[in-house]
């Protein structure tokens, strides 16, 4: 009796520049074994085409107009955790990579990565597997070391002395515009280390900050 084919992995793409999302899009839609059933270029458009076509892989933009890819990987994987997220990026940032694997990303690869790679990437993580673009690989395994020899809080230690700082700011209840002002940073900067900054400690509101301040017992860095 003949095997019946497997099912295509059913893809979902994030990106909000249209050029490289549609590139994306006709790349890997011809590709056997793989099917882009839908695309976004916004966080929530994002939570919500996942919600409503339960892709196997989400292929997610780091950044995005209306916030941080992690967050939507983080949204998406709450609902649907069957759903596996791969970050696609410009740059080989080990921040964004740790909050990345903290929201539950499978993978994380820069934007420069050859067609075949890409494809290969995918149908590693549509196995199950997890991976990481060696040019970022070094990177994140240093700071996980660092954080497994040092005495702070694993939690906290994922933070630079910079979001430390965001992360005091918010628990005293300031606004964006308001820590923009005290770091001399734009609003949608801001933002963004908010949204790092939730991802890595696991909370999901700026509201719980402040309780995890008060139980960790942290004090302003510096």
């Amino acid at each position: 009796m003949t095997a019946q084919p497997a099912s295509p992995l059913r893809l979902l793409v994030v990106d909000d520049h249209e050029v490289v999302r549609q590139g994306l899009v006709s790349l890997l839609d011809r590709r056997e074994g793989l099917q882009v059933v839908g695309e976004a270029g916004t966080v929530a458009e994002a939570v919500e085409q996942a919600h409503r076509l339960e892709p196997d892989i989400v292929i997610m933009d780091v950044r995005l107009p209306d916030g941080s890819g992690v967050e939507a990987c983080r949204d998406i994987r709450a609902e649907r955790p069957s759903t596996r997220v791969i970050m696609l990026t410009s740059y080989p940032d080990e921040e964004a990579v740790l909050a990345a694997i903290v929201a539950g990303a499978s993978g994380y690869l820069l934007k420069q990565i050859r067609a075949r790679d890409l494809v290969a990437a995918i149908e590693t993580v549509g196995r199950g597997e997890s991976l990481l673009d060696p040019a970022v690989t070094e990177r994140v395994l240093e700071r996980v070391r660092r954080i497994a020899t040092g005495g702070q809080n694993e939690e906290l230690a994922q933070l630079t002395p910079q979001e430390q700082k965001i992360l005091m700011l918010v628990a005293e209840g300031k606004t964006n515009k308001e820590i923009a002002g005290e770091v001399f940073l734009s609003d949608k900067t801001v933002k963004n280390y908010v949204s790092s900054i939730l991802a890595k400690l696991n909370l999901e509101r700026r509201a719980q900050v402040a309780a995890f301040v008060a139980k960790h017992h942290i004090t302003p860095p510096g």
